[in-house]
């Protein structure tokens, strides 16, 4: 695997995003990343506090709009994370605090998939009071993705040092 990512931190395109003094190389990647998740968990965490019992007169239903921009945010925080993460993946792919980010990031993906199936297939979700087992989602959804985050930012003070062969934060 050493050496898959060696090879994938050499080809042309991830020596451009990172070596490049281009606005348009890592800057505007790190840019777009931000701004995919900036939608995604902005709009969740906007359901996901209405579900917990904020802002009542609110109906829950016409939220389900929004999960197309949730999904494009998140198909944007994807792709400029996975070039993010091949233009260093010797020092990602290595580093556990990576893949602790991705478990809270497939969780939220998940815990966003149940709310839509459980809360949102429920035709009487507006005349009803939010059952518990959604506000349980909506607590769930809001922690991973807290966590998510958080994990994703001591990527940089964690694990090993990018382009420090051998270097590792403690």
């Amino acid at each position: 695997m050493k050496e898959f990512c060696e090879w994938l931190e050499q080809t042309q395109f991830s020596q451009w995003v990172i070596s490049s003094p281009s606005i348009w190389a890592y800057p505007t990647i790190l840019f777009l990343h931000s701004v995919g998740m900036i939608t995604v968990v902005g709009v969740c965490a906007a359901i996901d506090i209405r579900l917990l019992g904020a802002a009542p007169r609110i109906p829950i239903k016409p939220l389900e709009r929004l999960f197309p921009l949730m999904w494009l945010g998140f198909a944007l925080t994807a792709l400029t994370g996975l070039t993010l993460t091949i233009a260093d993946a010797s020092t990602k792919l290595y580093n556990p605090d990576f893949w602790v980010k991705m478990a809270f990031v497939a969780a939220s993906v998940w815990l966003l998939h149940l709310i839509r199936k459980s809360v949102f297939r429920n035709p009487d979700i507006n005349r009803t009071t939010v059952p518990s087992s959604a506000r349980r989602l909506a607590w769930a959804s809001l922690f991973c993705w807290f966590a998510a985050i958080v994990t994703g930012r001591l990527l940089a003070y964690l694990g090993p040092v990018s382009g420090g062969s051998g270097l590792s934060n403690h």
